[in-house]
């Protein structure tokens, strides 16, 4: 009998999961693998959120808190990747915790996924127009002059719309771009960290990477129990929202060849090696850093870092080398937001789920693309506001610490499912055998943990009832989490606990019946 081809493989896995190929599968193995590579894009958070580790524990929190925070993230990928492998699905995350528990599971699941996703898609974006603003600044005189605030609102909108046309119409191109923003992030991280070695005049010594500081503040200096308990771990927001959106292995995987073994590879290998080329790159930032007084001045922007080190041409290059990777990665962002959206859809979960479950004529989920950008403006309006006598607004790092606890917490849930479940888990071709005990709970406790931390205020005036407190000041990201839980939890227990099911099935004849493949190959 003539063997199968990948694609049969892929199609009969995926008839034995419930669903039939609706989505075009032409992903190879490494553009699944360069989805969430460019969705991570050190380009995009190294730059956008270097700020909030140096103002919250300064070069302690980089040259110490990347490496330490990235091997716990890892460790998610590995328990993730697990998971992928037994269930390559669009709808990724919510599927597997509907199906290794019940669908009030998977209903919790999806929410936090889509709106963690939604809101990551905002983040990048925005600070994609952040650097587009500082980089037209930078050749404009009258345009540097302007409102910051209200400029990059509407270069953020612009850049959504761009994504969203490109989603809808060329999804070939999607796939071929993706591969090409992997090398974009290979090559303009190395461009950036050889200039930085190069170019400045002086560089600082390696005791400097390892010297703290507190600008929060909170607290009264970067000795104190308030510094390592509360600021320094506020610090490690920077690591913990760089490395995110991998699960985007998981929502392209019905279009991606091999899947439940290319998309368990892709998913962990996004995660190693953007961590080791973020710490390189920060390394290199650290490094360049002479002028403190300047950095501190400019509120710990690594632009002060560009602009006091570098010529005004290498500062441009720079600039633009960030600018053009963080608008590969909000495209990547809108092509996993939209996946989800449509699987979830798909599944009856989402209201008007008809409309966002819908296919073009090229088998892509236009509907989906476009309510997801939507209301990933409408949740960044408060952007156009920030606390008196500060251009950041709170709103972006609100996004921020709301795309890391929807996705974290979407996926803690199929993670405890899977320990829970134990030896009656049937793995694909890619396990973590015994070893998913220790990582499993491993993986438990530091999502929970950061859930935590990520809610909490980010400045005292955003504390109610401290003196100076304004609302601009407010970390957001509690109320819109809370509000978003509470809803669908009184959704789930008024109305869908009766009628969702959790996946349904689209297609019924199955000729080859089976499970994953048995013969499993180990992590690593």
């Amino acid at each position: 009998m003539a063997q199968q081809s990948p694609l049969d493989d892929d199609a009969r896995r995926l008839a034995q999961l419930g669903y039939k190929q609706e989505l075009a599968r032409t992903w190879s193995g490494f553009s699944n693998f360069a989805i969430s590579f460019s969705i991570i894009s050190i380009l995009a958070g190294c730059f956008t959120t270097f700020y909030q580790a140096w103002n919250n524990g300064g070069p302690l929190a980089i040259s110490v808190g990347w490496p330490l925070i990235s091997a716990f993230i890892l460790v998610i990928g590995f328990c993730m990747s697990e998971l992928v492998s037994a269930y390559p699905t669009a709808g990724g995350i919510y599927w597997w915790a509907a199906k290794l528990g019940r669908p009030v599971h998977g209903w919790f699941t999806g929410w936090l996924n889509l709106i963690g996703l939604i809101a990551v898609t905002a983040s990048v974006d925005y600070g994609c127009a952040t650097f587009l603003n500082l980089t037209i600044g930078l050749f404009s005189e009258g345009w540097a002059a302007g409102d910051p605030l209200r400029q990059t609102f509407a270069l953020f909108a612009v850049i959504l719309v761009l994504h969203a046309l490109i989603n809808i119409y060329s999804h070939r191109l999607i796939s071929v771009l993706q591969n090409v923003s992997v090398w974009w992030h290979v090559a303009g991280a190395a461009v950036v960290v050889l200039i930085l070695i190069f170019a400045p005049a002086k560089h600082q010594s390696v005791g400097f990477l390892f010297e703290t500081f507190n600008h929060s503040g909170f607290g009264s200096g970067a000795s104190g129990p308030t510094f390592w308990l509360y600021v320094l771990p506020l610090g490690f927001l920077l690591t913990q929202y760089t490395i995110t959106g991998f699960d985007a292995c998981a929502h392209v995987s019905e279009e991606t060849h091999g899947a439940a073994m290319s998309a368990a590879k892709g998913l962990w290998r996004s995660i190693f090696y953007s961590a080791i080329g973020g710490w390189v790159l920060l390394l290199s930032f650290l490094f360049a850093a002479t002028d403190v007084e300047a950095v501190n001045a400019a509120g710990g922007q690594v632009g002060a870092i560009f602009m006091t080190a570098l010529t005004p041409t290498l500062a441009k290059v720079v600039f633009g080398i960030s600018t053009i990777g963080q608008f590969f990665c909000g495209m990547s962002c809108v092509t996993s937001m939209s996946r989800m959206t449509y699987a979830f859809s798909r599944d009856g979960a989402v209201p008007g789920w008809r409309l966002w479950s819908r296919v073009d004529r090229n088998r892509t989920p236009v509907n989906a693309i476009l309510a997801g950008c939507l209301v990933a403006l409408l949740i960044t309006v408060p952007a156009l506001y920030a606390p008196k006598g500060s251009t950041t607004p709170v709103a972006f790092l609100a996004v921020v610490s709301i795309a890391v606890i929807g996705l974290y917490l979407a996926f803690l849930i199929p993670i405890w499912l899977r320990l829970r479940m134990g030896a009656a888990f049937r793995p694909g071709p890619w396990t973590l055998g015994p070893r998913y005990k220790v990582l499993g709970w491993i993986a438990v406790v530091e999502i929970v943990v950061i859930a935590i931390y990520f809610v909490l205020p980010v400045a005292p005036a955003g504390v109610p009832g401290a003196d100076g407190f304004t609302w601009t000041a407010v970390n957001y990201a509690p109320l819109a989490v809370g509000a978003v839980l509470v809803a669908i939890a009184v959704w789930w227990f008024a109305s869908a606990r009766r009628w969702f099911t959790g996946p349904r099935r689209t297609i019924d004849d199955v000729t080859d019946a089976g499970g994953p493949a048995r013969d499993s190959e180990p992590v690593g």
